[in-house]
């Protein structure tokens, strides 16, 4: 074990747990309820939003999954910069309006703003069901990045990830959003402080990047076909269909939206996501680690399973090439970056379970003290249940429990985002294609054979046409497939149930509500007090 490595990074593990409690002291408000513990009133402003949302939002998915797959499975891995470039013009077409609409009618989930849109107690409960569900494996992927770096400090075992969730349970259990929100200012100090040495430090101790790309080129020239490379004919389909569908994908989770409706107005979501597009350009130099690492030949460590761990990849570069102390701070860096978007879903997924399974299922005369409550206690499971997505499922590339996540959410796209701009999809046609979406996601992932570890099953996202008695090694995003059936199920079981007139819904929202702003007199709640 790196003594000083260990030193710096639970050093610095303890004073983000210390800051994550006290953070509830941070904007307080007598109001014990759910809008306080899980939207710290709704009062946060562009500059606080700022961190806030971009600390949900970038994982360690951007820390340790993107370089992994930049270096073992060659050029896909860039698809995550297309991705977030399509990403944000996309928000500005949704989360603005849906910042509104929740404003207006209190939503904290979009399984509310479903259940109030379209009338239907059962799609909320699918949206909802959904949403806790995608967001286990992304909060495994967080658990994989910690304990990479666990590893590559020379600590074994999962013991540590026990020990570091049970401390982020209880700072998030006792502050709530307050806490990931205090944290991600240190987590952005930290990401800039350690970018920005390394993305010229590195490059000058393996030569310069002209040696870099050419060793990066090299390397998968040399590797057998079928097993990594830069882009062909067989993955080109995936690369873009990986990229679209993750953009559609990203602010349908509970976190995003999470995130977005804890700020104050209308301006704040503008500006701030006018500004998240500094965290891609940082997410493009980030996943050149993953080609710094084959340039100065770093191997994948051993993992718990005994086997090499891609995941490693990032940490043993940064082990390699900075001094002990440099290194604690990168791992720092890391551990805390996944600390942060963990505790945000946490609080997501709970608050799906409180306002759409216990409230509309189990206590409907629930007060907001104890819905707080509850959402607390579940937001402890949720965390299990990411635990438990590390034992049963052991993916090729950590990226995948993402990219699953993915896929699974994707399927909430009618009822969400289109449901934003018009109700003619009818409810019971988008139960329908929601049910052949997950079915087709859960089946083409189970066909998909793991090669790394020569299992049959359960191996990745990238779906081969050969399954489909194709004369073809040509691979399509799982979740791309999904999404198509489904919006192929709404929109034909809308048109035959319009044809036989059955009724829909009531929609509880009007064409003003997705305006709302703060100050608007429209608005069925009060504006945030000053100073919340």
């Amino acid at each position: 074990m790196n003594v000083t490595e260990f030193v710096i990074v639970v050093a610095a593990f303890a004073a983000v747990s210390v800051l994550g409690f006290w953070a509830h002291r941070w904007r307080r408000s007598s109001d014990v309820s759910l809008e306080q513990w899980a939207l710290a009133g709704r009062g946060f402003r562009s500059w606080v939003s700022w961190f806030v949302i971009g600390g949900d939002l970038y994982t360690a998915y951007t820390y340790v999954a993107v370089p992994a797959l930049l270096f073992g499975a060659g050029a896909i891995g860039f698809y995550a910069l297309p991705y977030v470039a399509i990403e944000y013009p996309l928000v500005f077409l949704i989360m603005i309006r849906f910042w509104s609409v929740s404003k207006t009618h209190g939503y904290v989930t979009a399984a509310d703003f479903v259940r109030g849109r379209f009338g239907s107690p059962t799609l909320a409960l699918a949206v909802a069901v959904t949403g806790i569900v995608a967001t286990m494996p992304y909060i495994a992927l967080n658990l994989i990045g910690m304990q990479a770096v666990l590893t590559t400090i020379g600590i074994h075992g999962y013991w540590p990830l026990v020990i570091a969730f049970a401390v982020l349970a209880a700072f998030t259990f006792t502050s709530g959003v307050r806490a990931p929100a205090m944290i991600s200012f240190v987590k952005d100090a930290l990401v800039y402080l350690v970018i920005g040495v390394a993305i010229f430090y590195i490059p000058h101790r393996l030569g310069g990047w002209n040696h870099i790309f050419n060793a990066y080129d090299a390397h998968f020239k040399a590797t057998p076909p079928g097993t990594a490379s830069l882009l062909t004919s067989a993955n080109q389909l995936q690369y873009i269909t990986l990229a679209v569908g993750s953009a559609f994908a990203i602010f349908l989770y509970p976190h995003a939206i999470t995130g977005v409706i804890t700020t104050r107005n209308r301006a704040v979501v503008k500006r701030t996501m006018a500004a998240l597009p500094i965290y891609s350009f940082v997410l493009g130099l980030i996943a050149l680690f993953g080609v710094m690492a084959i340039a100065g030949h770093i191997k994948p460590l051993i993992g718990p399973t005994g086997k090499p761990d891609t995941n490693t990849v990032v940490p043993n570069l940064f082990q390699h090439m900075f001094p002990s102390g440099f290194a604690g701070l990168a791992f720092a860096m890391i551990i805390i970056g996944a600390l942060v978007p963990a505790a945000f879903m946490s609080i997501a997924a709970a608050n799906l379970f409180t306002r759409n399974i216990y409230k509309e299922y189990i206590r409907r005369d629930a007060t907001e003290q104890e819905q707080a409550w509850s959402s607390k206690i579940v937001s402890l499971l949720v965390k299990i249940g990411a635990l438990l997505f590390i034992l049963l499922i052991n993916p090729q590339f950590s990226i995948d429990l993402q990219l699953l996540g993915g896929a699974i959410i994707l399927q909430t796209l009618p009822s969400v985002m289109i449901g934003l701009y018009t109700r003619w999809l009818h409810r019971g046609a988008l139960l329908a294609g929601w049910a052949a979406g997950m079915i087709v996601s859960i089946w083409t992932f189970y066909l998909t054979p793991n090669i790394a570890l020569h299992q049959a099953h359960w191996g990745g996202t990238g779906f081969t046409l050969s399954h489909l008695g194709l004369h073809t090694e040509t691979a399509i995003y799982i979740g791309f497939i999904a999404v198509v059936v489904n919006l192929a199920v709404a929109f034909g079981g809308t048109a035959l149930l319009r044809a036989f007139k059955v009724a829909s819904g009531p929609d509880q929202t009007a064409a003003a509500d997705y305006f709302t702003d703060v100050a608007d007199t429209r608005a069925a709640e009060p504006a945030v007090p000053a100073g919340t």
